[in-house]
């Protein structure tokens, strides 16, 4: 099933994300093969202010389980973390259904 993690940052956080990005990074390399699209949330001043996974988990648990173990959010970076189921209604150009 696949899932929206929607990760809202603290505001006055971009130090710490900054920081922390390369231990981010290694950590969703390490999920290839189970996420369809990860990248940033651009605040008004053109710098992050939060992030958007969508991954390929078995069920909400571990949905739940990859947001936590998210280095950002054990640095606790995140202001409040969204985790939504999704369908897949229109990819790459086509109906998916």
């Amino acid at each position: 099933m696949l899932f929206a993690i929607i990760c809202t940052d603290k505001p006055g956080q971009f130090e710490t994300r900054s920081a922390t990005r390369p231990d981010h990074l290694a950590f969703l390399k390490t999920y290839v093969d189970r996420i369809q699209f990860a990248g940033p949330m651009m605040g008004p001043d053109g710098k992050p202010s939060g992030s958007i996974v969508m991954l390929e988990a078995t069920d909400r648990a571990e949905a739940e389980g990859f947001a936590a173990a998210d280095p950002y959010a054990k640095v606790g970076l995140f202001e409040s973390v969204v985790i939504r189921p999704l369908r897949t209604v229109f990819r790459d150009g086509k109906l998916a259904e």
